[in-house]
C-alpha cells in the first residue's frame, strides 16, 4: 500500500514531522513518499494520504489548505487523515488539540478520517519579524517524536483494517454446490 505524505511547512518543523511519519509507516511495511504540496500533481497514484500544515496565527499552511482544495475529488476517494504543527508549548503532548475550523471544514471537503496536532518548532534564530520576536521567549522544539509514531500506528492499523474490509467485499461468492447447510 502506497502512502503520500504531503506537507504545508515554512520553516522545516512540519517537514520534519512528515520525515518523522514516513519513516513509522515503512517501519510498518508500507511505502510512503514525503512530498511539499507544491510539488503534488496528482494523488492518484496512492491508496492513501496524509496531509500535514503548519500552523500560524492559528491558519493551517497555505501549501496545504491549497492542496487539499485542489485534489478535494481525487481525496474523497481515499482514507485521508491531516495534522497540524504549531503550538509552542507542550499542550499537544498532553492534551489532544482539535483542529482549527478551516481545517475542520477540509476535513469534512475530503471525509478525513482523522486530524493531530503535534507541537511544533522554532529556531532561536528564525527570520523574519515576528518569528524573531516569538523566538525570544518561545523557541524550541516541541515535537514528540513517540506521539507522532503513535499516530501512525493507528493510522497503519486503520489501513489495515480498510484493506480486510475491501478484500471481504471483494471475495468472490462461493457457487451454490460448495454451500454446506
Amino acid at each position: 500500500m502506497r502512502i503520500l505524505v504531503t506537507y504545508g511547512s515554512k520553516r522545516g518543523g512540519t517537514a520534519g514531522i512528515s520525515e518523522m511519519l514516513a519513516r513509522a509507516f515503512h517501519e510498518q511495511g508500507f511505502q510512503a513518499d514525503v512530498r511539499p504540496a507544491t510539488e503534488v500533481a496528482s494523488a492518484e497514484e496512492y491508496d492513501a494520504v496524509v496531509v500535514g500544515g503548519a500552523l500560524y496565527a492559528s491558519r493551517w499552511h497555505r501549501a496545504a489548505r491549497r492542496f487539499v482544495k485542489r485534489h478535494a475529488e481525487e481525496l474523497w476517494a481515499k482514507p485521508v487523515w491531516l495534522f497540524s504543527s504549531g503550538p509552542l508549548d507542550d499542550s499537544a503532548a498532553r492534551d489532544e488539540l482539535p483542529p482549527v475550523a478551516h481545517v475542520r471544514r477540509l476535513m469534512q471537503l475530503v471525509r478525513a478520517q482523522g486530524h493531530m496536532t503535534f507541537g511544533g518548532r522554532l529556531e532561536p534564530d528564525a527570520k523574519g519579524f515576528i518569528a524573531s520576536k516569538m523566538a525570544r521567549q518561545h523557541s524550541g522544539d516541541w515535537r514528540d517524536p513517540r506521539l507522532i509514531r503513535a499516530w501512525a500506528e493507528g493510522i497503519g492499523e486503520a489501513l489495515r483494517s480498510l484493506e480486510r474490509e475491501r478484500s471481504l467485499v471483494l471475495a468472490p461468492l462461493p457457487s451454490p454446490g460448495e454451500l454446506h447447510v
